[in-house]
């Protein structure tokens, strides 16, 4: 209840103790028990109590290390259209551009936002296996090149 002190207008409110509820008027029977999303929580702790906070590269937020989306970038320092221009100006027969290497850390928000990652269905959660990853062919990419070398 509020209450007005010395007729000036100011109140102040009288608060009540929260109301703790407890699991212990069940028995082990009719214990409620929560469903799970994911079945690491959406984190790679795995034993580990605590893990250090890194900063998201998209909004600077600091999501723990375990839970952070880490996507590994490997680019050249040159630009592609530049490396035409400088191949040709260039005395050295072969020579290997310097690449830029860095470490992107994404909260869970932004890299939904950015498109490195994608909202699942409940049954497409479960599947655990990594997408194909987009550099190198795979072994069975090869071998189908392969196939389709010596047919033609």
């Amino acid at each position: 209840t509020a209450v007005a002190l010395c007729g000036v207008g100011v109140t102040t409110a009288v608060l009540r103790p929260s109301v703790v509820s407890t699991l212990s008027s069940f028995s082990r029977e009719e214990q409620v028990i929560m469903v799970k999303k994911r079945r690491n929580n959406g984190r790679s702790k795995h034993g580990r109590g605590h893990t250090n906070p890194v900063q998201c590269d998209g909004c600077g937020c600091r999501p723990r290390k375990d839970k952070a989306i880490k996507r590994f970038v490997v680019r050249n320092i040159v630009e592609a259209s530049a490396v035409r221009d400088m191949k040709e100006a260039s005395v050295y027969e072969s020579y290997a551009f310097p690449k830029i290497y860095y470490k992107l850390h994404y909260c869970v928000g932004c890299a939904i936002h950015a498109r490195q990652v994608r909202v699942r269905s409940a049954e497409a959660r479960k599947i655990r296996t990594p997408p194909p990853r987009r550099g190198a062919p795979s072994k069975d990419q090869q071998n189908k090149n392969k196939e389709f070398a010596v047919k033609v």
